[in-house]
């Protein structure tokens, strides 16, 4: 590319490595293609103070500690936008919220262009960690939202209006934001890219090493109640009488883990089901490697990264036929699709696969073709697209 076309380009995100999650991975790769080409700079929330691995980039990573206090980090967040904004042609947030507002009040003071991703709707996660809704996401949009959720369904939707572009990963998402009042000629859909890397090693060779042995149900992700967890444990003990053998291994980490835990114990399932907090992709690979099937019971799903990564890893898929999953998914051709919370159905669809060997190997063969439509070098070009034209 011709130096006088580089761009100076802000990536604005609220989750960045070593912190794990698809919009980690997401963020970094993004940046890594973008600064081949551009000047790039990543403002971010963090859990670790300093990263060493940042060093090794050719773009700079800003880092805002989240132990400092809640005042405090989010004043420290906003001001680096805002001022780092001043110096950038291109802000592009990745966070609905705490970094989209004053990336958008940066880009309006210094007149910059502004992109905006949205990969589900704020307001709804917040109200449901809060207990202030039981409703999922699409009954959620048909709902009065007042008080502080109000307050932050209307700031949500300000901040898209006012957006020189948005990027969703799912046509599902972008039936979300028009939703808000969006006009539909600025969404755009770009699917999720996947660049997970296998690891070489036999399955054996996996469960030997995260010391996990058995039929290994594996299932990842935020540890948040619309994600199905506590229904998963709950079906452990019916899932015995089809094979002795099931373990349930849940990776990841967030609110309702003390919650899950305690499930755990109090059903004394503590030899069936391992909760493994969060991991690295690296260590994600290897749990992959040594599963017999994933299963995500998610009552709602942008676009999963964590299926796609079940595909490319070769490991047969159940899920939920909610959001983005129906873009993924062709019921009994890659996989299987059940309703969000019906435990009957689910323990048959674990069942069925389970007993059908031929079924599995059907479901890894279309589901690393599936993983073809998704490639992450895809996904960078339509996103750099967008943003440098």
């Amino acid at each position: 590319m011709k130096n006088n076309l580089k761009k100076r380009i802000l990536i604005v995100t609220g989750i960045y490595p070593p912190d794990i999650g698809g919009p980690a991975s997401y963020a970094r790769t993004l940046a890594q293609r973008l600064s081949k080409d551009h000047e790039v700079k990543v403002i971010t929330y963090s859990s670790v103070r300093k990263y060493d691995q940042d060093k090794n980039y050719q773009f700079s990573v800003k880092r805002v500690w989240k132990k400092n206090l809640w005042f405090l980090r989010h004043a420290i967040y906003a001001l680096k936008v805002f001022f780092a904004g001043k110096n950038s042609d291109i802000i592009y947030s990745l966070s609905t919220l705490n970094g989209s507002v004053p990336s958008l009040i940066a880009a309006k003071f210094f007149k910059k262009k502004f992109y905006l991703r949205i990969a589900g709707d704020y307001a709804w996660q917040v109200a449901v960690e809060k207990n202030k809704t039981n409703l999922l996401i699409d009954d959620f949009q048909k709902a009065k939202k007042v008080g502080w959720i109000g307050f932050l369904h209307k700031l949500q939707v300000w901040v898209c209006k006012n957006a020189g572009g948005i990027i969703v990963p799912s046509q599902y998402l972008a039936g979300i934001v028009q939703g808000w009042g969006v006009s539909r000629d600025k969404i755009k859909v770009i699917y999720n890219g996947v660049d997970f890397k296998n690891v070489d090693i036999s399955k054996e060779e996996a469960k030997k090493k995260i010391g996990i042995y058995g039929n290994i149900i594996l299932s990842a992700g935020r540890l948040v109640p619309w994600k199905g967890f506590r229904m998963l444990i709950k079906v452990v003990p019916r899932l015995s009488e089809v094979s002795q053998l099931f373990r349930l291994v849940i990776v990841g980490d967030g609110p309702d883990g003390k919650i899950l835990e305690s499930m755990v114990k109090n059903l004394g399932l503590e030899r069936r089901i391992y909760l493994v907090g969060r991991k690295s992709q690296e260590e994600l690979a290897t749990y992959m490697a040594a599963a017999d099937m994933f299963v995500l019971n998610s009552g709602y799903e942008g676009f999963s990264h964590q299926i796609l990564e079940a595909m490319t890893a070769g490991v047969p898929v159940i899920t939920t036929a909610v959001g983005g999953n129906k873009e993924i998914i062709r019921q009994g051709e890659n996989g299987f699709m059940v309703k969000y919370q019906d435990e009957f159905n689910l323990i048959e669809a674990i069942k069925s696969l389970w007993q059908s060997p031929e079924l599995q190997e059907e479901f890894k063969k279309e589901g690393k073709k599936t993983v073809e439509r998704f490639s992450s070098e895809k996904m960078l070009e339509e996103t750099i697209k967008v943003l440098t034209n």
